[in-house]
């Protein structure tokens, strides 16, 4: 919710969405193509400049929002320095043969690298223009329809999602003690995900149907600013 509430605030929310969507994919394909880290890195540290200096994005948010793919692609990373390639070792573990090879520490620092590129490229195009900008413009480059509306309708379904979390969380704090604990802890992350499931069973079968009754004919009206 509060990606969607900068996305609509910030600075840059009023210079055209096509431009941005422009510069996203350029720098994008950019980064996978060009094969140098120092490369990836010199755009990951271009834009998150531009987020913060140019669109005015808080900073405490930008790093929890960059956290996320950083931690992924650390992890993926780490396994890829450990368990690829075939050249020359540069580190032994000594535990059941695992080593870093050359190749495979160059790969892994390469892949890390451009992760942080795309995902800072395309975090532009998200912090700085609507979803209704984004759909309108990748409908006039001729994206297929059917793209357009399952991105739409997972959009809209992120939110419902987040909000049944926040619900289910609030009742847990309040009634069974929360997340006080490891086994406590445990056990209601257990009963989350599981009643989380059904829940979200739940709304997609409402938002069919609500859907249906507004003259849902297989094709949503997209909004055109």
């Amino acid at each position: 919710m509060e990606i969607d509430y900068i996305a609509h605030t910030n600075n840059l929310r009023d210079v055209k969405s096509t431009y941005k969507l422009i510069i996203s994919i350029s720098l994008m394909i950019f980064a996978l193509i060009v094969n140098l880290p120092i490369v990836s890195l010199f755009i990951t540290f271009l834009i998150g400049i531009s987020l913060l200096t140019i669109a005015k994005i808080p900073f405490k948010f930008y790093i929890k929002f960059m956290s996320i793919p950083f931690g992924f692609a650390l992890i993926t990373c780490i396994f890829m320095a450990f368990f690829f390639g075939s050249g020359t070792v540069i580190f032994n573990t000594g535990i059941l043969g695992i080593v870093v090879r050359e190749d495979a520490l160059s790969l892994a620092i390469t892949t890390f690298c451009r992760t942080l590129a795309c995902f800072s490229a395309l975090g532009f195009l998200s912090l700085t223009t609507p979803i209704a900008l984004i759909l309108n413009d990748l409908s006039k480059i001729k994206i297929p329809k059917i793209f357009i509306e399952i991105a739409l309708l997972m959009y809209t379904s992120i939110f419902v999602f987040l909000d049944q979390i926040k619900i289910m969380t609030n009742a847990q704090k309040t009634r069974m003690g929360g997340y006080n604990g490891f086994k406590n802890s445990y056990r209601s992350l257990g009963l989350l995900i599981s009643n989380l499931f059904f829940r979200s069973l739940d709304k997609g079968e409402k938002l069919q149907y609500a859907l249906d009754s507004r003259g849902y004919n297989g094709e949503l009206p997209k909004y055109d600013p």
